[in-house]
């Protein structure tokens, strides 16, 4: 992937290359920013720059072997540890490489969810094991194959646990000659504090609706308006706005499963109740969490809709319709605590919680604050 390709984000760029043309390159680098601004892509497209046997003046030449090895995943001296579900058969990312080149290839945005929905292990938790820290000082040891640099790249570190993190440390603090960490992070906050001091961080800015609407025009060949409503309702994430494009079943199954839910809040059921929470513990955490996350984002629009704020919303078709009706029953007496309840409930589910015993307890509490207007 070339670096060109990467939307927007060109002061990082202009940023890296400055770094490789001055030889101020350093042993780690840290890209924060959010799901969807590309610092996954653009960790992969400087290592193409990096590798490249023919540098242009801001971009790999794309057309050599190094290139070509790159932006399939394949650079021997190119080295990639991701979050996996731990299982007998799974131990490190090693064991599920192949399949992680393919997601990459297919959607270089990639997200925690798209990658875990493609395996199947909405159900398990995403971790990054102890084995890996062995794994990447081992690879690490050897000598480069073909390129001047051995590049290490860590994809959502904050997945580590408390061991694989710190035996990470010294390495991180003394490297291999020639070698470079890139850490993808979307979390910042949950790395340990000795690994943050260990790395220089490079922040990822939040893409502008111009910047997503001419990648989606010019790569996809999308009309004005599909695309301006794409850039508009994203929420600042390439990785959503092409989602938007192609399907909208994701958002509709997520609107039905909230409605069902607000249905029973109002006037709860009993057996109802019960059915929707059997239901809903079989979708998996990484589902469960969405909608948290979803029913979340519907809170604030309808504050924002009851405010006058109407051009903040950023819904449409259905979605719009539902919010017409519903935001009369989110006020300033109650969204607060709303919010509070769906988001300590995100923070359980992460944890491990029972979904029936979370969600019915959930069910419960909202029943008692949406009729409190």
């Amino acid at each position: 992937m070339l670096l060109k390709e990467i939307v927007g984000q060109n002061e990082v760029k202009n940023r890296l290359i400055k770094m490789v043309n001055e030889n101020r390159l350093p042993h780690a680098l840290l890209f924060t920013g959010y799901e969807g601004c590309g610092n996954l892509a653009t960790a992969v497209a400087f290592s193409q720059y990096l590798f490249c046997s023919n540098k242009q003046q801001n971009d790999a030449c794309g057309q050599c072997p190094s290139c070509l090895k790159t932006s399939k995943l394949t650079h021997p001296d190119l080295h990639f540890v991701f979050p996996i579900a731990k299982s007998k058969e799974v131990k490190s990312s090693v064991d599920l490489i192949k399949e992680f080149r393919e997601a990459f290839v297919e959607n270089p945005y990639l997200s925690l969810n798209d990658w875990f929905s493609g395996l199947d292990a909405e159900n398990k938790q995403p971790i990054i094991p102890v084995e890996e820290s062995g794994h990447i000082i081992r690879e690490l040891s050897y000598t480069s194959y073909e390129g001047q640099y051995k590049v290490m790249v860590i994809w959502q570190p904050e997945k580590m646990n408390t061991e694989a993190a710190n035996k990470l440390l010294k390495v991180l603090e003394e490297p291999p000659e020639q070698t470079v960490f890139l850490m993808v992070c979307d979390n910042p906050d949950q790395l340990l504090a000795t690994i943050i001091s260990r790395v220089q961080q490079i922040p990822f800015m939040r893409l502008n609706e111009n910047e997503i609407k001419s990648a989606l025009i010019h790569n996809y060949g999308v009309s004005q308006e599909n695309a301006s409503q794409a850039a508009f309702l994203c929420d600042s994430s390439f990785n959503e706005a092409k989602k938007l494009l192609t399907q909208s079943d994701e958002h509709l199954s997520f609107l039905q499963h909230f409605q069902s839910f607000m249905r029973l809040a109002l006037k709860f059921d009993c057996e109802k109740a019960l059915q929707w929470v059997d239901n809903n513990a079989t979708t998996g955490r990484e589902k469960q969490k969405q909608f948290l996350q979803y029913s979340l984002e519907i809170f604030r629009d309808c504050l924002m809709y009851n405010f006058g704020s109407r051009d903040l919303v950023r819904l449409s078709g259905n979605e719009k319709q539902f919010l017409e009706k519903f935001a009369p029953f989110i006020t300033q007496r109650n969204y607060e605590a709303l919010v509070e309840e769906f988001n300590s409930n995100c923070y359980y589910v992460e944890r491990n919680a029972n979904p029936k015993i979370l969600f019915l307890d959930l069910l419960l509490k909202t029943n008692e604050l949406i009729n409190t207007r």
